[in-house]
């Protein structure tokens, strides 16, 4: 068991915490926004957010980190679920792709790609991403219940989609990204099924938000 942090190492770690989440946030709704951003949404000083990330990228950097390591984890345990056999391996798969469009790590991918220069370890990871992406989808095959034409590389372009899928009510967007996916699982699934579709889809109010002029708060 490792020791207890001091107080003084304790606090850094909850503020980089916060930076982190902080940073996400920022960074998903407007890869743009300058680093000052950051530190205002964290509610820490811009002095304090430079200590511990010199550089925009360097945060950048920080963010897609934290979304490679749940992403991997999350995937890491739909496979071990594959491998032991227990259960349904259906279920197994499904319960991986569910959790990760919760989890709502491809936001990040879609908003922040090609804006900064990846290092050698956040390349390791998406490696190591790719690695678990592959060992999901054949042991899915090997179960027999995810359809043979279905590879790897097709669960990128799934979640990113489903992660453009945004409203401003923040649970809505998750209901009508569990809803979306319900369809794409259908599809996946051999032999393929006709699940009732979960919620509401949605409403002409929904889809008319991103044409409604802001109104300027300055």
């Amino acid at each position: 068991m490792p020791a207890p942090m001091s107080g003084r190492k304790a606090q850094a770690a909850r503020n980089d915490k916060i930076i982190a989440e902080a940073a996400r946030k920022v960074f998903v709704a407007d890869p743009s926004a300058p680093i000052a951003a950051v530190a205002e949404a964290a509610e820490v000083g811009i002095s304090a957010l430079y200590r511990r990330y010199p550089s925009k990228e360097d945060l950048l950097r920080k963010v897609c980190a934290d979304g490679l390591e749940i992403y991997t984890a999350l995937v890491q345990e739909g496979v071990d679920a594959l491998q032991d056999g227990a259960g349904d391996p259906w279920a197994a798969f499904e319960n991986v792709m569910r959790r990760v469009v919760e989890a709502d790590t491809h936001s990040i991918t879609v908003a922040l790609a090609g804006t900064f220069t990846p290092s050698p370890e956040l390349f390791a990871a998406s490696e190591r991403a790719n690695t678990l992406n592959a060992a999901l989808v054949e042991r899915a095959h090997a179960a027999g219940v995810l359809r043979p034409d279905v590879t790897d590389e097709d669960l990128g372009p799934i979640f990113e989609q489903l992660a453009a899928v945004h409203v401003e009510n923040g649970r809505r967007t998750h209901a009508l990204r569990q809803r979306y996916l319900t369809l794409y699982l259908d599809g996946l699934r051999t032999p393929p099924a006709t699940s009732p579709l979960p919620w509401g889809g949605p409403t002409d109010e929904e889809r008319e938000e991103p044409w409604i002029p802001k109104v300027s708060r300055t």
